[in-house]
């Protein structure tokens, strides 16, 4: 009989995108190859509190998964974990797991801390390392790497939070002089569209700085592209293949936060995108430049536009732990590849595993 691999799959964390690390982790917990993996639900509260989860899968997605988390501790004070290496009764988590399944988004999930906690406790997990995740989260970083590997951005430019309220006028006369309504605004360490507006005038270009400073010290401005949202998928290691590409027709005037996650599938996902055959070629190669630029392993979801009139492909970002809700784009993408929402799963922890044994 063939070993069971021991799987944490860690979900919430203390980000803005919570609740969809919750959504993500119950889609894996429920697609994951029960046969080949003990799972371990390990459960981060807003407050950064861990706590291993016993109970229904579904009662994560709700958010009841917390208090049963914290009844069953009390109750069974042997199934506290530590995430450290600390000698004495509370048993370590590296004791108990073979890989870890961060499905986490956000700061604190993808940005490279999780990972270099990983790191430091000598334990396998699924997704980008350290480098990649920071700089991916970081949209403004991201878009410098690019710059420099030649991959076409669009015009950009950086706002300090710190700067705005010292000198608002001057910020505005700045970003007038240099862009046109409409433009998007957007923290620059966040995802899942969390924080984003679309200003159309000078009164929702403040409103819009100030929502994204709400999450972040750096915002990220951008010039409107109007064009279509193109992504596609990308998975490995040293040789990461690219999926077919897909499009985004949102519900909204664009795809922010609810369109994503609550508007009930009124947005719409094209899989295969309804372009021609060389430009999503085009794409998939930029994908996969891209992949390789920030050093990323295991997954992304790598996000362009393509512009109506010229028909040019600008990358956007890349998202190194995207959603894996059941409204997700990258695993519809694989699906739609060949490979199966679980295959893909299993394929993941073993690209971690395989990543850990190399180094």
């Amino acid at each position: 009989m063939i070993k069971k691999i021991n799987v944490a799959i860690v979900f919430g964390s203390k980000s803005g995108e919570h609740e969809i690390s919750l959504m993500s982790a119950t889609s894996v917990m429920k697609a994951i190859d029960q046969e080949k993996y003990n799972v371990l639900p390990v459960g981060i509260t807003k407050e950064g509190h861990w706590m291993i989860y016993n109970g229904p899968t579904q009662d994560i997605e709700t958010g009841e998964w917390e208090a049963i988390a914290k009844k069953e501790m009390k109750e069974n004070p042997n199934e506290k974990v530590s995430v450290i290496p600390l000698s004495g009764e509370i048993q370590r988590l590296s004791d108990r797991v073979d890989v870890v399944f961060p499905v986490l988004h956000g700061p604190f999930g993808e940005d490279g801390t999780i990972q270099g906690l990983l790191e430091m406790i000598d334990l396998p997990y699924v997704g980008a390392g350290v480098l990649a995740s920071a700089v991916g989260m970081d949209k403004i970083y991201t878009k410098k790497v690019f710059e420099h590997e030649g991959l076409p951005v669009g015009k950009y430019m950086t706002i300090m939070r710190k700067d705005f309220r010292e000198n608002q006028q001057e910020t505005i006369n700045r970003i007038e002089k240099d862009f046109e309504y409409p433009v998007f605004l957007k923290p620059a360490n966040l995802g899942s569209s969390v924080g984003i507006t679309k200003a159309h005038n000078r009164e929702e270009l403040i409103k819009g700085i100030e929502k994204a400073g709400e999450h972040d010290r750096k915002i990220l401005l951008e010039a409107f592209i109007h064009g279509r949202e193109i992504e596609c998928g990308v998975l490995g290691n040293d040789d990461p293949k690219a999926s077919i590409v897909g499009e985004i027709l949102p519900s909204h005037e664009f795809y922010d936060y609810d369109a994503k996650y609550f508007d009930d599938g009124k947005s719409k996902m094209v899989i295969p995108a309804n372009i021609p055959q060389e430009k999503a070629e085009e794409i998939r190669d930029q994908a996969v430049k891209a992949y390789k630029a920030i050093d990323c392993s295991g997954l992304a979801r790598v996000d362009f536009f393509l512009e109506k009139d010229t028909m040019k492909v600008y990358i956007n970002e890349v998202n190194t732990m995207p959603g894996f809700t059941k409204y997700s784009m990258y695993p519809l993408l694989w699906e739609k590849t060949g490979l199966s929402y679980g295959k893909l799963i299993d394929r993941l922890i073993t690209l971690a595993i395989e990543r850990y044994e190399e180094r």
